[in-house]
């Protein structure tokens, strides 16, 4: 396994500051230049893994005003934590020696969205894959309409705080990656990886942290 140049707490760290300066609009647009690709016609050594979601509003590199090389990220609708997202990520923790690995989730989900739907008692018909797909967040549907409606099982999108229930499903992707991952979980006991859980508000602009595991420290943002 590749050992980390930097730890949990640093990586981090840098993440936050880039979010800062995207927030104020006081982007750098570093490592974006010849020379930095030149530097990394051979190698890569990020420092931060992302599982984030599909969504073209949630770029990572634009999110935390970062360069080429610097983060190693994998996308899909509700940033979930299939076979393929758990290799990845395996592979950017044992072979490019990450320190965090950072589950961005984000306000307004269109996925998110699309699960309740699929909960409801009349939903749309999607394609097999997206139902597929959409079946990873209905467990964090469920819980969320349940810990309000007792009355019945299917899910009013009207009586919903969809933003919740991303958030449910956040901790539920998180614990998904280290229950099926060995590699993952054991550099989080070691200390050598942390995880980040954050919500990213769309018009703030703010990467709210919800949830860390592992050594580290973060400003937990209060739903």
């Amino acid at each position: 396994m590749t050992t980390t140049r930097v730890t949990p707490q640093e990586a981090w760290a840098a993440l936050v500051d880039g979010n800062e300066r995207f927030m104020n609009g006081a982007l750098r647009h570093p490592q974006q230049d010849a020379a930095r690709r030149s530097e990394l016609s051979s190698s890569q050594a990020p420092n931060a893994a992302f599982l984030g979601c599909s969504d073209s509003r949630v770029a990572a590199e634009i999110l935390f005003d970062c360069g080429l090389g610097d983060l190693f990220v994998a996308r899909n609708i509700g940033q979930i934590a299939n076979d393929n997202i758990i290799a990845t990520m395996e592979f950017a923790v044992a072979e490019l020696g990450v320190a965090v690995l950072v589950v961005l989730a984000h306000c307004s989900c269109g996925a998110v969205a699309a699960a309740i739907d699929q909960s409801s008692q009349s939903p749309q018909e999607v394609t097999p894959a997206i139902r597929t797909e959409l079946e990873q967040i209905q467990p964090a549907v469920q819980q969320e309409w349940l810990s309000e409606h007792r009355d019945t099982p299917y899910v009013d999108a009207t009586m919903i705080d969809a933003d919740a229930v991303g958030r449910r499903h956040l901790a539920t992707t998180i614990n998904a990656l280290m229950r099926n991952s060995r590699v993952i979980s054991d550099a989080v006991a070691h200390g050598s990886l942390a995880i980040v859980g954050c919500q990213y508000q769309l018009e703030e602009g703010r990467v709210a942290p919800i949830v860390g595991v592992g050594k580290i420290g973060i400003d937990i943002a209060r739903s």
